[in-house]
């Protein structure tokens, strides 16, 4: 259950969205060209220079999944060297000195719409471009790759003094990099690295659905437990009889991504240390991870990068290589594979049909009942693995991430402090005991290896958007539910694709949740989704 692999969103601020309300979304439509002419010279300029730079970006993405998936341990170093030159020249497209006069240049042209919008996106990838140096660009990808590289290895030898050699220069870059960012964009240095991800995004907007969710989700994580208790008193849970072979446990996954519309055409699953989705809309790359002791985890991870995968192969083709074509965020992008794996992967009615083929691979054990299935895959553990978590204390590892982050970016906390806040974070939150096991504490997710700092509060906002989207699918469809359990997925995908997919980068995340359900971000759809899944 991961995300794609992290790239700094391109977004700027776009017009006023008083009066939009959901079903106003307006979709790629053929008199609102993409590309320039003769009249929009410069736009036109700009254009051809974006293109190429994808083009560039997708060999990038596609050496970096290589990484990850194929790539034999001792090609590391030589692979590590030619991404931190493919690097340097993709920073070097967008910071060449001619794009500030094109980009000035367009601005006084007669673009349209859809045009000004690309523009926004590509000022904003100028301006973040120009707020880093080529030299630290580079120092940056060989000190990620490096450290990512030896985490392989240092992880499951609970390494914890080797993975904190190799993250210190790592932050310290980080910390660099959030410097020159903030002044850029003129704001704390923190703020800076979460806009990256989620452009726009501030602590103050964090916090401002965090702190609810500090306060009421304690004591519903203790409610649901006390409600499983009861239930298990009175039917108590079955569990899986293993092993599970992986062979068969890979063609569960691609039975499961066919049903979920997946198109092999211009995608593959593979096998990853750490679950992700990469590349690009026309090559979309998906890896998962096995475990022969328990196939639930591979099998919701799988959907999980699916629901990643679907929103960048629906993403305008007419808009490929250009800015405003690529997927709006990360926590709109969390929100597509939440969509898919926690409202829909776990939706009692899509379990009746999830169910069978289970049984298909692995044999028809009572484990795989309908109703029984759906409980395992709604069981309430706290327990100490971001990925494996339950979608009630998942946001509790959210909140961990997020304290410890902001510590560590101002300088109030260092690498060697990281193993004693993680302690008492997870003690406080989810009265887990987490001492000394490095492997399932601070080391278990691959994010700071790359450098990813900021990206943590997408996945919970993610979450916070998915349950939005499903309380407006049921508003516009009462049905939904029955239809879900009838096993057709035509609204779900159709809606997405309508109101998410489709939208690309065109609006800020804000604007688009006005357009797709008539308001910003509210943290009471999530509340009332996990009271109704868990204590109805």
């Amino acid at each position: 259950m991961s995300s794609v692999n992290p790239s700094p969103s391109q977004t700027g601020h776009l017009p006023d969205t008083s009066g939009s309300h959901s079903g106003d979304a307006v979709l790629p439509t053929p008199h609102q060209p993409l590309a320039g002419d003769t009249s929009t010279p410069a736009y036109a300029e700009l254009v051809d220079r974006f293109i190429r730079h994808y083009h560039f970006k997708h060999l990038g993405d596609i050496c970096s999944w290589d990484r990850s998936a194929m790539m034999p341990p001792k090609g590391n170093e030589a692979r590590a060297a030619a991404l931190a030159e493919l690097d340097q020249l993709l920073h070097g497209l967008l910071t060449d000195p001619a794009l500030q006069p094109l980009l000035a240049g367009a601005a006084a042209e007669p673009l349209n719409d859809l045009q000004r919008a690309n523009l926004r996106e590509m000022r904003r990838a100028w301006l973040t471009s120009n707020a880093l140096p080529t030299e630290l660009v580079q120092r940056r990808s060989l000190a990620t790759a490096r450290c990512e590289h030896a985490w392989r290895s240092q992880r499951p030898a609970n390494d914890w003094a080797g993975y904190a050699t190799n993250l210190r220069p790592v932050l310290d870059l980080v910390r660099e990099e959030s410097r020159l960012y903030g002044q850029a964009l003129g704001i704390h240095p923190y703020d800076a690295l979460m806009d990256l991800y989620e452009p726009g995004l501030t602590r103050a907007a964090v916090d401002r659905v965090f702190d609810p969710l500090r306060h009421w989700l304690p004591p519903l994580i203790q409610q649901v437990l006390a409600r499983q208790a009861e239930h298990d008193a009175a039917q108590p849970l079955l569990r899986p009889v293993g092993p599970f072979a992986v062979d068969r446990q890979r063609e569960l996954s691609l039975a499961v991504m066919r049903k979920l519309g997946f198109d092999f055409d211009a995608g593959r699953l593979d096998v990853s240390a750490h679950p992700f989705s990469g590349g690009v809309p026309e090559d979309v790359r998906i890896t998962t991870r096995y475990r022969d002791d328990d196939l639930l985890p591979s099998l919701m991870g799988t959907i999980h990068e699916t629901g990643h995968a679907r929103y960048e192969q629906n993403l305008p083709r007419a808009w490929l290589g250009q800015p405003v074509g690529s997927s709006r965020s990360m926590g709109i992008h969390e929100s597509q594979s939440l969509s898919f794996e926690m409202q829909l992967g776990c939706h009692p009615g899509f379990v009746q049909g999830l169910a069978p083929l289970v049984a298909q691979f692995f044999g028809d054990q009572p484990a795989f009942a309908p109703a029984n299935l759906a409980r395992l895959l709604t069981r309430v553990a706290p327990g100490k693995i971001r990925v494996d978590a339950d979608e009630v204390t998942y946001p509790a590892h959210v909140l961990l991430r997020y304290d410890i982050e902001r510590a560590l970016i101002v300088g109030d906390a260092e690498v060697d402090d990281i193993p004693a806040l993680w302690d008492e974070k997870m003690a406080a939150l989810l009265g887990v005991d987490t001492r000394s096991d490095y492997r399932n504490g601070p080391m278990q997710d691959v994010h700071w290896s790359g450098g990813a700092f900021g990206y943590f509060p997408c996945y919970t906002l993610g979450a916070m958007y998915a349950a939005q989207w499903f309380a407006t699918l049921r508003r516009e469809c009462p049905t939904l539910d029955e239809r879900i359990a009838a096993g057709d997925l035509k609204p779900v995908f159709d809606w997405l694709n309508r109101n998410i997919w489709q939208q690309a980068s065109r609006w800020s995340s804000a604007e688009l949740a006005v357009r797709a359900s008539g308001s910003e971000l509210d943290v009471a759809h999530y509340r009332a989704h996990l009271e109704r899944r868990y204590l109805g």
